[in-house]
């Protein structure tokens, strides 16, 4: 169906739980509030025509009232999606919900390629893209209107398998893992602190990939960015916190190196004061059981320097293997290289440690 209103023909659109409709003269104080929100003004600061021809009004399907609003922006066949909600509004599924109806519509109507273009820091705008099954491409350099700011494309082709797409990297149960003693939680954008104090550690810098210290900027955005890899499926960065107290004591990651053969990688550091503890060694026990039992990983490594002993007896305790001695493998920073200690962990490992506990 098709209605008149204000001077602008839109298709009225049925989704779960909300109607995608025209502006009305009731709207203008929601519309307003929600273009003046902070954070619809840092994610989209270039407003779609809120009465175009191919923009919609979010309005929930029961009491009519505006959630936000939806657009697409025309390219041939092809076509931008643009999208906010308004703070009364967020974390109802409403925006999920109005990218599927509209896709499916544009899909009906003759669209063959829908493309959303995302901040990496706007991890919510992610979830709804890969919830309405939207898959990322990469990274699209420069692309941010007015600045030279990077953004995430992610994109939707009507033979795409329906539903939501699928995660090489799931998140934490309950949003962390804990033993008691020690809790992994994702790092976020409140850890830049601790992770400029943990990344000023000389040992921690020396065994670094390559070994130097982050700058400011780097550090920002490995902390607001580690969202937006996670859900990527690339890397999983965890801060580790002292269950009794909360207390971040260093860091461990996962990277999915290679998707395609199931290995992935573990790196860890920790802060001087919180070592001799336990904590790195169960940290590792933490992350390798979640691996194993929640993604298609089957091969898990780790190397340490040579001279880092005390990483070895980590891995050890952890449940590792030592599996070969790789020279030259790793920068070493001034044009020189750095051998490599290899350890593996399999999941017929874990299942044997824990049968033997």
């Amino acid at each position: 169906m098709r209605r008149k209103v204000a001077g602008v023909s839109v298709a009225e659109i049925n989704g779960e739980g909300v109607r995608l409709r025209a502006l009305r003269t009731g709207d203008l104080d929601d519309l307003a509030s929600g273009y003046a929100d902070p954070v619809t003004e840092r994610f989209l600061p270039q407003k779609p025509d809120a009465e175009g021809d191919d923009a919609w009004v979010i309005a929930d399907h029961a009491t009519d009232r505006l959630l936000g609003g939806i657009a697409l922006q025309r390219a041939g066949r092809h076509a931008g999606l643009l999208f906010w909600i308004g703070p009364w509004a967020r974390h109802r599924g409403a925006a999920t919900a109005a990218v599927r109806a509209v896709t499916g519509w544009a899909f009906d109507t003759g669209f063959t390629r829908l493309e959303l273009l995302v901040q990496w820091e706007n991890s919510l705008a992610q979830r709804v893209a890969m919830a309405a099954g939207y898959q990322p491409e990469g990274v699209r350099r420069g692309a941010q209107p007015g600045g030279n700011d990077d953004l995430l494309p992610f994109a939707r082709l009507p033979g795409d398998p329906p539903g939501p797409t699928p995660r090489l990297l799931p998140d934490l149960p309950g949003g962390e893992l804990t033993d008691g003693v020690v809790c992994l939680r994702p790092l976020n954008a409140g850890d830049i602190d601790f992770y400029t104090e943990l990344h000023a550690v000389q040992d921690v810098i020396d065994t670094s990939v390559p070994p130097e210290r982050p700058t400011p900027a780097q550090i920002r955005r490995r902390c607001t960015s580690a969202e937006a890899h996670w859900l990527a499926g690339t890397r999983a960065d965890l801060v580790i916190t002292d269950a009794a107290t909360g207390a971040p004591t260093g860091t461990i990651g996962l990277f999915y190196q290679e998707p395609r053969t199931g290995q992935a990688m573990i790196g860890y550091s920790q802060l001087p004061a919180w070592r001799g503890r336990g904590y790195a060694t169960r940290a590792a026990q933490l992350l390798s059981l979640w691996v194993f039992a929640e993604t298609n990983v089957a091969r898990l490594i780790a190397g340490t320097l040579p001279t880092n002993t005390g990483s070895q007896r980590v891995l050890e305790k952890a449940g590792f293997t030592r599996e070969g001695y790789m020279r030259s493998r790793l920068p070493g920073g001034h044009g020189q290289r750095r051998d490599d200690v290899q350890f593996v962990l399999l999941p017929e490992d874990v299942l044997s440690r824990a049968a033997d506990a």
